[in-house]
């Protein structure tokens, strides 16, 4: 075990210890050859000693993470300056530019960070995935103890510290083997993607998934996938529904987005980076009324995953179970309280990255009306999709929300069930608007509807009396409107059903 005063591979004598873990120790070390601080990466890991085949697989991921972060050149991720493979030491040495030692993680201990911090901080993040992906590079274990904090300077605006990523310790280089024996998982249980749990197929999308779930700790206080056991905090990334977030104001919809079960209906980098500017700039992202539907992740089923289920109001695959929506509290103070303590085990699983509910009269049995080809629609014969979306302003009765990746004839199917109880529902794509997360076909009442307890007695008239299956939502083209939504009972609504 080195100790402070050793001297590596001639050259670097270690000052201090910045942090250990279980993959070994980072120490700040002068370069006497240079005269310069350095800091490095003693990969010495905790537990019993290793077999020699455990030994070549931990050298060859050290190895891995020098090359990955060699290939990078970008001011968000760490600098590696070369490699000690010495004879003194079984393993490898990383040594790397010197940040300072407080990292996210630390940071967040003091206090919670605003929607619009975490914006900033979510959009430098992305940018050094964006260049990691572009040269084939996954990082794989994207968490708060991996973000190393910059201050920045008195000019620049915000104050929030710059930030830099690092740890490529397990990132999957493209043509590069593997180091683990089939089925074994490398990385930070309450942040990894379902699909890798699933092996069902890696992508950037994976990457993304981590970062949505970075920001909603750093804004939320709490890791919302976090359980007593690895395995239990495994299985709940899987299926466990994520508590709804009520702090995050106009980061809301950005963390619906990231945290989709599919990968394929998450937005892809250039659309986040939009997001996240909107938020950080203190205004409102404003989707586009097409091409918003999100790449599909490399190696990504273009198919939901198991069952969707949505935060407060937004819908999920088996209507939507919107819970009521909670004003979003003022932001905390920093204090000195942990900010990540036990997940909390609330309804909201998150293949639903969308929630749109629109007016739209259209269908069969409302007296008239006819489709395009001159035939009034039937039971089971869908409306066509609205020439335009409808106007921004209005409270709709949601009954229903399909993952646009089901594909459109999962849509009619639905919908056609739908009909036999409400014959004038209709459908329309969440991407429309603002107030509700992308990458939905809703199904939907039109109304009118005054506000959501109207659209609550419309449903409740009609046996539809709960949460699974009627709620109140608003349309608008703002993002901040997305916590306007009225849950049953209709006796005592839950949740906002009034715009003032």
């Amino acid at each position: 075990m080195s100790g402070q005063g050793d001297v590596i591979d001639g050259r670097f004598e270690l000052l201090e210890r910045l942090g250990s873990g279980g993959m070994g120790t980072v120490w700040r070390a002068r370069d006497t050859v240079l005269h310069r601080e350095v800091a490095i990466k003693e990969v010495r890991p905790a537990g019993p000693e290793l077999t020699a085949e455990q030994s070549r697989v931990l050298r060859e991921r050290v190895l891995r993470e020098a090359r990955a972060l060699a290939r990078l050149n970008h001011p968000h991720v760490v600098t590696i300056h070369q490699i000690l493979d010495t004879p003194a030491s079984p393993h490898p040495w990383l040594v790397m530019e010197l940040l300072p030692g407080r990292t996210l993680q630390d940071l967040l201990e003091e206090g919670t960070l605003t929607p619009r911090e975490a914006a900033r901080i979510g959009r430098e993040l992305l940018s050094a995935l964006r260049v990691a992906h572009a040269a084939g590079i996954l990082h794989r274990d994207i968490k708060p103890a991996n973000v190393l904090l910059r201050e920045r300077s008195p000019q620049d605006a915000g104050g929030t510290p710059s930030v830099v990523l690092t740890d490529f310790g397990i990132a999957s280089l493209s043509g590069s083997t593997q180091l683990t024996a089939t089925g074994d998982l490398i990385g930070s249980p309450e942040y990894i993607a379902p699909e890798r749990i699933r092996g069902t197929g890696e992508g950037p999308a994976g990457d993304l998934w981590s970062l949505g779930l970075v920001l909603y700790v750093a804004v939320e206080g709490v890791s919302p996938l976090r359980r007593g056991t690895s395995l239990a905090t495994l299985a709940a990334v899987l299926d466990s529904p994520v508590p709804p977030p009520v702090r995050s104001g106009p980061l809301a919809p950005v963390l619906g987005a990231l945290l989709v079960r599919d990968p394929a209906l998450r937005p892809d980098a250039d659309r986040l980076d939009a997001m996240l500017a909107a938020v950080a700039d203190g205004t409102t992202w404003q989707p586009t009324a097409i091409s918003q539907r999100p790449a599909t992740a490399v190696g990504a089923p273009s198919t939901p995953v198991g069952p969707i289920s949505t935060p407060v109001g937004a819908p999920d695959a088996t209507m939507g179970q919107p819970a009521a929506t909670v004003d979003p509290p003022p932001a905390e103070p920093r204090r000195r309280t942990p900010v990540i303590v036990a997940a909390v085990a609330v309804a909201f699983a998150l293949v639903a990255g969308a929630a749109l509910v629109l007016a739209l009269r259209g269908g069969a049995g409302t007296g008239g009306d006819e489709d395009k080809a001159g035939k009034r629609p039937g039971p089971t014969t869908p409306p066509a999709s609205p020439d335009a979306p409808p106007a921004s302003g209005t409270w709709i009765a949601q009954l229903f929300s399909e993952p646009v990746g089901s594909g459109e004839a999962a849509r009619d199917r639905r919908l056609a069930a739908v009909r036999k109880d409400v014959p004038e529902a209709a459908y329309v794509r969440s991407d429309d608007y603002a107030s509700l997360r992308p990458g939905f076909w809703v199904i939907y009442a039109p109304g009118p509807f005054a506000d959501g307890r109207a659209a609550l007695r419309f449903c409740a008239e009609r046996g539809k009396t709960s949460g699974d299956t009627c709620v109140g939502r608003y349309l608008s083209s703002s993002g901040g409107d997305y916590g306007l939504q009225c849950k049953p009972p209709v006796s005592a609504p839950v949740g906002r059903c009034t715009r003032a």
